[in-house]
């Protein structure tokens, strides 16, 4: 099992008191294990955190339900979605294609049976017995490590009233949503380490059980997330080494290794988005501000009024990959497949010609990636002018010449023959991935420098969005392919010229 290190101030005795909670387990904080009281003084070995209840009646089994299905998947009704998971860089589809759990873009529907779980019962015990408790192989449960001689271990039982799904690297079969690592920053929207081979995976800082999505199954549906995911064994380990801590109010919490951060927008994503503050989510889905580098052993100050429910927009990064919350009343505003093949088709129908070779351009079939057609439009990226591909106009000379300077050829910076703005010259590409618009309508701009085509509102959103990269830095990137931008803005107008005729 993969170690998640987080820990928590010395404790110092090795028993607490046996509590049974007589109250709503709905009204306890979201993910929170309560632990502590004025019973603790005089300690027992174990905390139960249940309403007082017959114990000759075990919980049900996860994955099971005394619920009806709720027509969840007849034929008369549709199913309910809870939301769709985007992995930003990847315009559509992953390079090598999207393999079952293995994707690009992940929906979460209502699962025929739930299979969420809550906290139960606590459990302190010696960190050499650790291994003997956890046995139970049906029992989902969190291990804090506190010292070589005391752990924690907060026991979870079955939650009828949600569904979780789990995302990581891992390729096991409890991960819902199996993702790699990113190649950010480079012109290609293909993701590091999707062969294979096993050299990527030892190098990838994205976690094998990143994090966890709790939906509820009853309207609005609402979800939240938290950092670590449960393992083959349904166990968290949280071991010495990472940020860890009891609350004021006795509760366990702790950060896994390099984090699981969250950016809600401050606005609607489709209408007025606005950038928010990236925060850092607790494995008991606490909200932090950011520590100083992304491994730090300090945590982040507790963000008291922000929550880990996710919205419209909300930004997950999992250290080498950042994955876009959308749901299905975002999603009714962006465009789909054959939408967007449409307006592919309405660019084509009015015939944009080459300025200087007076040629008739055409942007490529949706499905075609990589492979540049003859007829593909290109644009000087530093002035907007569209035109067809030519192998002149490189400025080899040093001197500034004009607004936009000059660059050798090495580069591969060239001088636009309508305005003389020397920049990057690159191939349009339209934007194939709907979810990551902000709207439907026509893709009359670009991002600098990769060239991807979008709508204005597109543009201009993402723009203004730093994403993670590294341990500490931030950039705003194209959402297709994962390249910086670019310029003042960061996206340009196309300027196309119409047939003459």
């Amino acid at each position: 099992m993969e170690s998640e290190d987080i820990a928590v101030s010395s404790y110092q005795h090795q028993h607490i008191t046996q509590l049974i909670l007589r109250s709503d387990p709905h009204s306890w904080p979201v993910g929170m294990v309560l632990e502590g009281s004025s019973e603790s003084l005089c300690p027992p070995p174990s905390l139960e955190l249940r309403p007082s209840c017959n114990k000759s009646q075990p919980s049900p089994p996860l994955g099971s339900s005394s619920q009806p299905h709720d027509g969840v998947f007849p034929e008369d009704k549709e199913p309910v979605k809870y939301g769709e998971l985007i992995v930003l860089g990847h315009n559509g589809s992953l390079a090598n294609g999207d393999k079952g759990r293995r994707r690009s873009r992940l929906a979460l529907y209502k699962r025929p049976k739930a299979n969420g779980v809550r906290p139960d019962v606590i459990h302190n015990v010696s960190t050499p017995l650790v291994s003997k408790a956890l046995s139970n192989k049906s029992q989902h449960s969190i291990s804090y490590t506190l010292s070589r001689s005391h752990s924690v271990i907060v026991e979870y039982t079955h939650d009828t009233n949600t569904d979780m799904f789990q995302i990581g690297r891992s390729t096991e079969s409890m991960i819902d949503f199996v993702v790699t690592d990113t190649a950010g920053g480079g012109q290609g929207g293909g993701a590091a380490g999707e062969g294979s081979g096993g050299g990527q995976s030892t190098q990838s800082t994205i976690s094998r059980y990143a994090c966890r999505i709790m939906c509820e199954r009853s309207a609005p549906y609402t979800a939240r997330i938290y950092a670590a995911g449960f393992d083959s064994s349904k166990n968290i380990f949280l071991g010495e080494r990472a940020a860890k801590w009891r609350t004021s109010d006795g509760l366990m919490d702790g950060l896994t290794t390099n984090g699981v951060l969250v950016m809600h927008p401050t606005g609607e994503f489709v209408s007025e988005p606005g950038p928010g503050i990236w925060r850092e989510i607790s494995v008991c889905g606490n909200v932090f501000a950011l520590r100083e580098t992304r491994s730090a052993q300090q945590r982040g100050k507790l963000v008291e009024n922000e929550s880990n429910t996710l919205q419209d927009g909300s930004l997950i990064d999992l250290c080498g990959a950042t994955l876009l919350w959308r749901t299905p009343a975002g999603l009714r505003h962006t465009p789909t497949l054959k939408q967007l093949e449409s307006l592919r088709q309405e660019l084509n129908a009015a015939r944009p010609q080459c300025p200087v070779g007076f040629n008739t351009l055409a942007f490529p079939s949706l499905a075609q990636r990589e492979i540049v057609d003859k007829k593909q439009p290109w644009v000087y990226v530093n002035c907007g002018h569209v035109h067809g591909y030519h192998n002149w106009g490189y400025r080899k000379d040093k001197g500034p010449a004009g607004p936009g300077g000059t660059a050798p050829a090495s580069t591969g910076e060239r001088e636009c023959p309508m305005c003389r703005r020397v920049g990057p010259y690159v191939p349009l590409w339209l934007g194939c991935e709907g979810g990551l618009y902000l709207d439907a309508g026509p893709p009359t701009h670009a991002f600098c420098p990769c060239g991807h085509v979008c709508s204005e509102k597109t543009v201009n959103g993402w723009s203004q969005i730093p994403l993670p990269h590294g341990t500490h830095a931030f950039h705003a990137a194209c959402p297709f392919c994962g390249t910086w931008l670019t310029g003042e803005q960061g996206y340009i107008k196309l300027i196309f010229q119409g047939p003459v005729d």
